[in-house]
Parts: structure tokens; sequence; C-alpha cells
């Protein structure tokens, strides 16, 4: 019953968190092209950077931006916050789901580091709390100045983080927290910053004040930051059932990798919305091709990968012994009462048919056995990988 209570519950959270995340990251592409499309007319109203005409469901839109604030607060004001906390909530709700109430399976491994889950869950909040506040700091720092540099830094900052989680935890949580900590800083930035920040402006507005053009200069180039970050945050989100991804031995190489295909994507649409036209928008998408294809060919390399000698009962054995509990007709580990995704090895057609997930899972990465509980050795996935990509011989 607790596993089915648990599968529930991290679906419906998960549901909830995708929901979230749709809202503010339209939210935040939405305004970041407004800002784009802006156009200065003649007879703007007195303070307006811009206005711009949109079409859609067949009806014509008209927004007008501020270069501060207008001279009167409006009646009805709307705010974009809770599109952004409502995603962080849900995304460390999923996490507490997935990775604290599974520690042992998810969260720890053993051959990376013998922790309890207490320890792991708690070193796991740590570094949440802890990328805000650096990253906080970096911004408030004498770097401020210097947009690009503090993006130099903050870049490898989350690619050492990435090293950093990868000696602690199993690959899968590590590869997710660069994604959470990435995420604590977007969402940080919308409650600490832009919010506040807007929300003086618009007190100096109903105390008739005129407000101090820096606070939206501020908050503007934090949410520069979030729009920079959302694309690679995207990815390292949803791709946690690909081993492909996380499973390197060097998977902050590729860390720095996505961030940098991720950038430059939005590079291209900004300049785009923005009206650019020539080589502005023209060397984003084949530098995007390249680093894609050098992606790829990265997280296929190994070092020191090797074929091995292997016999087939001693492969079968290996699968038995660290497979077969969950993945059977009748599981016999305690968590399943039914084969995880309904995959079963107890035949040798089975394991055929399911050859490249299982090298994908348990040879070119440590995902499985979860939390490496039956103490699978290298050598034994070294064997298993042989022996499948021979196809699996009996003989």
């Amino acid at each position: 019953m607790e596993v089915v209570l648990q599968e529930w519950a991290s679906l419906f959270v998960r549901w909830a968190h995708i929901i979230s995340a749709i809202g503010w990251i339209g939210s935040s592409f939405y305004f970041m092209w407004l800002d784009s499309s802006l156009k200065k007319r003649k007879g703007l109203p007195e303070g307006a950077k811009g206005d711009s005409w949109s079409v859609h469901g067949g009806g014509f839109y008209h927004v007008v931006k501020y270069q501060v604030a207008p001279d009167e607060m409006p009646e009805a004001l709307k705010w974009f916050k809770w599109e952004s906390y409502s995603t962080w909530l849900t995304g460390f709700t999923m996490m507490f789901v997935t990775y604290y109430w599974s520690a042992s399976g998810l969260l720890i491994d053993r051959e990376v580091l013998d922790l309890t889950a207490g320890m792991a869950i708690t070193l796991s909040i740590l570094s949440l709390v802890a990328s805000w506040y650096l990253y906080d700091w970096l911004c408030k720092s004498p770097l401020r100045t210097k947009p690009v540099l503090v993006f130099a830094v903050l870049f490898v900052a989350i690619v050492a983080a990435s090293w950093g989680f990868q000696q602690v935890f199993s690959s899968r949580a590590a590869w997710l927290h660069t994604g959470a900590i990435i995420a604590t800083m977007m969402t940080g930035n919308v409650f600490f910053v832009i919010i506040p920040n807007t929300k003086i402006v618009v007190d100096d507005l109903k105390a008739g004040r005129t407000p101090d053009g820096k606070y939206g200069e501020i908050a503007k180039l934090r949410s520069t930051h979030n729009n920079y970050l959302t694309l690679p945050v995207i990815l390292m989100m949803i791709s946690n059932h690909y081993p492909i991804t996380y499973s390197h031995p060097y998977a902050w190489v590729m860390v720095a990798m996505v961030l940098v295909i991720g950038a430059t994507v939005r590079i291209f649409y900004n300049r785009h919305e923005a009206g650019m036209h020539g080589f502005a928008v023209q060397w984003q998408w084949p530098l995007v091709v390249a680093m894609s294809v050098g992606l790829i060919a990265f997280s296929t390399w190994r070092p020191d990968q090797n074929e091995v000698a292997f016999y087939p009962t001693e492969a079968m054995e290996i699968v038995m012994t660290h497979c077969a509990s969950c993945h059977s007709s009748t599981p016999t580990h305690e968590w399943f009462e039914e084969p995880p995704l309904g995959v079963t090895f107890d035949s040798l057609d089975q394991i055929r048919a399911h050859s490249s997930t299982i090298v994908a899972q348990a040879v070119l990465s440590t995902t499985m056995p979860m939390g490496n509980e039956t103490g699978m050795t290298q050598d034994e996935r070294d064997i298993l990988g042989s022996w499948l990509r021979a196809g699996a011989p009996a003989e």
C-alpha cells in the first residue's frame, strides 16, 4: 500500500509541477518577447518606454510599458508571482516524494558516498539554501556592474556544483540537484528581489512620490538571468529518466554544454523578437547544432571502456542476483508487488528484449540496482555489458 501511495503522490505532484512550470515559463517568455517588441512611437503617454500591438484569439491587444512607472497607481494591477512560487513549491514537494521518501534507493549511492538517509536529505536541503545565498551575494558584489562577468562566474559555479554533487549523491540525484539549485536561484530572484523591488515602486506611487528607477533595473537584471537559465533547467528536470545524460562519470561537462546550448537558443529568440537581422541571428543555430552533436558524442564515451570476456551462465547469474528481485513476475523485493513498469527478466528472451535499457541503466550508469543495494561491482557491470552487446547468447 505504501508503494502505491508513493506512486500516486509522485504522479499528482509531478502533474501540479508541470502545470505550474508551464504558467511560469509561459509568462516569463511572453514578457521577454514583449520587452523586445516595444516600439517608441509618437503620442505615447509621458514616461512610456514604448508600446506593442499584438493579435491573438481574434482580438487585438495594446500594451504600453513605462520606463519606471505611470504617474499614478492603476485601479487593478496583475502580479505575476505565484507562477514562480508554485513551481518551486511543487518541485520541492516532488523531490521529497521521489528522492527523500526513497532516499536509500534514489538519493544515495553507497559506491559514491556511504551516507545515512538523514545525512543525504540534510545535505540536499542545505545545498538549495546555500545556492541562493551565494548567487545573491554574487549579484550584489562589486561585479554587479559587469553583467557578462557575473554570468561567467555563475556558469563556473553551477558547473562546479554539478561536479560536487557527483561526489555526494547518486548520478541521477546529482544531475537533478544541479537543476534544483538553478531553479532555486530563479524563484529566489522573484521572491526576494523582483517582487519586493516592484512593491517599493508601487508604494511610492501610492504615496505620491516619484519612484526610483534603480529598483526596476535591478529586477530587470535578475529577470534576464532567469530568462537565460530557463531552457537548461527544463532539460535537467525532464531528463531524469534518461541515464544517457546523468550517468556519465563526467556529467558536469555535459551540464556545461547544456548551459551553453540553452543560453544560445535564448539569445537567438531574444534578438529575433527584437527585430534584429543578419549575423546577429544567424550564428546561434549552427553553434547549437555543433554543441548538440558534441554532447551526444561525449555521452557515448567512457574512460577505460573495454569489452571483457564473459560466460553466459555467469552473466545470467548477475541478472538473477542484481535485477530479478524486482524485475520478476513475482518480485521478492519488499517495495514491489508487481515488476516495475511491467518489465520482467524471467527468461532469456525477456532479457534480450530489454537489453538496451539494461545497458543504459546498469552498465553505462549505476542507476540500477536502486542505490546499488545489492552491491553490484564494476566488473559485473562490464561482464553484463559485454554479454548484452553480443546479443545475450545462451552458450
